[in-house]
């Protein structure tokens, strides 16, 4: 009994559970055959039979369930395990009448129980020999890989090691017998990009479980990132390794199969909690190192995760694939839950990703201008070019949400070009007048660090005629970092021009006060964060900012100023310049021209 358990549970099947069960009663029914005192309580040996009896029917079910060994042919004769099984009920049938008989557990009634073990083990051998040809897979697999109708959980029953097989007709996943076919679930013999065929199990599995009373279930799409350049059949061996990882960390009654590109899915029964909590699993055992021929790669992988409840089998795919979305955009590594605010928010990702190509050659982009404000007169001095994108379709987009989706898409260069080159244009318009003003446009890192920005940038304001000392060109400080000595190349040769340069989003930090020495900069711009007084009592940032911008000669712009208090605040700190709302809000060309006329006319 002990050898049937060893080859029975390894497989991890759910039907192994069962068996064991069996074998252990068994033993406890032979324990009590040899414990029990002899003559005239001989008869007392009964109380062994019912857990003799109970663990050989446990035993017999729990094969039955487990089912791979089953040898089904098709003409449909009954199944091969009964024959297997019934010499074992027989000898342990026999060892309970000679007990029931009077006689003590003597010699024979243990010979009898022990001779039930043969044909089990026997059995656990034939299967194994028998499944390894290929003409006998099919048959086992008519009982492995079950995704029953009206069943809760879909089922995982085949043995890791199983090949292709055939279904049931093109495109069809299900069998004659209501039961998914092996060919169409099985990672390993549909593996992920195999067609068609694919989705519609996952499909037929999801409505498997939809179709009972008060359905639960989630289905994961799990993504693997980093294995695009290594080949075909090295992506394939990387794919079916992480399948396997998976089939370790999945529970005996879940489903795994391929899905197009690198990943596959996996559809349990369990609950949200215990769902996301197997998402996390996976996302551990995925993503260690993986060994190929003379290599080892390492992936990121990304799930999503949507319950099985209330939707169509459709449906449930598609909340998950965004939610797989959502997980890639957040950087990978994660598991993400679908929610309709997620799914409204990748739907209107998706609107963005179509409409934007073509904005500028259809001119829906627009700017707006904030003026920034001398804080000791109040007197403006300049502004910054917003961008705007007039969508007919979208309405009104802001740069925080345009700019992530133009970086995709790779038409950051084209937008950022557009804007200095209107910008440059107003600007020149507003330097018809006696008010001289200077003009701050926002440059992503990955344009500035292009080795031709300062050339094309030249090239603009001599097209206009504007002074170079009149453009201010802003960079963000938390993307400077990442090419430090060529952001610093492209800052000094815009110097070199006479144009200005600003660090933007200056937070203070160690890192931000030792890089801001390397920087050739002109303006420091710092937000309300560092103006206002710090939540453990200590004084603000600003105070530190502007003495090293002193020190440098670096002069300080306080933005997002939104209240006196603010305004004052930045002041009395030693701000030269200040923008934000308590100031003045952005507004079209033709009212900021209104608003810079009720200032008296100065200079720089």
């Amino acid at each position: 009994m002990a050898a049937l358990s060893a080859l029975t549970g390894p497989h991890r099947r759910s039907g192994a559970v069962i068996c064991r069960g069996g074998v252990l009663l068994t033993l406890v029914g032979l324990a009590l055959l040899a414990t029990l005192p002899p003559a005239p309580a001989g008869r007392a040996a009964l109380v062994a039979v019912p857990p003799l009896v109970l663990g050989m029917l446990l035993t017999a079910f729990g094969a039955r369930d487990a089912m791979d060994a089953v040898a089904v042919e098709a003409a449909g004769r009954p199944a091969a395990w009964p024959r297997s099984v019934l010499p074992a009920a027989l000898l342990l049938l026999a060892a309970g009448l000679h007990l029931g008989a009077g006689r003590s557990p003597d010699r024979m009634s243990v010979l009898l129980a022990v001779a039930a073990v043969p044909p089990l083990v026997l059995r656990e051998l034939l299967r194994s020999g028998d499944a390894a040809t290929p003409d006998r897979r099919a048959a086992h697999r008519r009982r492995a890989g079950r995704a029953v109708r009206h069943r809760r959980a879909t089922r995982w029953l085949g043995a890791p090691d199983d090949g292709p097989a055939t279904s049931n007709g093109p495109g069809s996943a299900w069998s004659p017998d209501g039961e998914v076919s092996w060919s169409a679930l099985s990672s390993r013999s549909a593996p992920a990009g195999a067609g068609p065929g694919n989705r519609t199990a996952l499909l037929d599995a999801l409505a498997a479980i939809g179709d009972v009373p008060a359905p639960a279930g989630a289905l994961l799409l799990v993504d693997l990132h980093g294995a695009d350049g290594i080949g075909p059949a090295a992506r394939e061996d990387v794919l079916a390794e992480a399948v396997i990882r998976a089939r370790a960390v999945v529970a005996p009654g879940d489903l795994v199969t391929g899905c197009a590109g690198t990943g596959f899915a996996v559809v349990t029964a369990a609950g949200p909690v215990l769902a996301y909590a197997l998402g996390t699993r996976l996302l551990t055992a995925l993503t260690p190192p993986y060994r190929l021929a003379g290599s080892v790669l390492r992936v990121q992988a990304s799930i999503g995760l949507a319950e099985v409840s209330g939707a169509g089998p459709a449906d449930v795919l598609r909340q998950a694939e965004l939610a797989r979305r959502r997980a890639v955009q957040l950087g990978r590594d994660r598991v993400e839950w679908y929610d309709a605010f997620l799914e409204e928010q990748l739907v209107r990702r998706l609107d963005l990703e179509r409409e934007l190509p073509g904005a500028v050659a259809r001119g829906e982009l627009d700017l707006v201008y904030q003026p920034v404000l001398d804080l000791a007169g109040r007197q403006p001095v300049g502004a910054e070019a917003l961008l705007r994108w007039r969508s007919p379709v979208l309405g009104t987009v802001l740069p925080a949400e345009l700019l992530p989706v133009a970086e995709d898409l790779d038409l950051v260069g084209e937008l950022e070009w557009w804007v200095l080159d209107r910008a440059c244009r107003q600007l020149a318009d507003w330097s018809a007048g006696t008010r001289e003003l200077w003009m701050a446009v926002n440059v992503t890192t990955r344009e500035l660090t292009t080795p031709d920005f300062v050339q094309r940038a030249a090239a603009v304001l001599a097209a206009y005629g504007v002074s170079p000392e009149r453009l201010v060109v802003e960079v963000a400080e938390p993307r400077v970092a990442a090419d430090l000595s060529t952001v610093v190349a492209r800052l000094a040769g815009l110097r070199s021009l006479g144009v200005r340069t600003a660090l933007d989003d200056f937070r203070a930090e160690h890192a931000s006060l030792a890089q801001l020495r390397r920087l050739p900069i002109d303006l420091l711009k710092v937000g309300p964060e560092l103006v206002g007084a710090r939540p453990d009592g200590q004084p603000p940032l600003i105070d530190v900012v502007v003495n090293v911008g002193e020190r440098l000669g670096v002069e300080i712009v306080a933005e997002e100023l939104e209240s006196p208090g603010q305004v004052e605040g930045a002041h009395r700190a030693g701000c030269r310049y200040g923008q934000g709302f308590a100031l003045a809000r952005p507004a079209t060309a033709e009212r900021v021209e209104a608003y810079f006329e009720e200032f008296p006319s100065t200079s720089r």
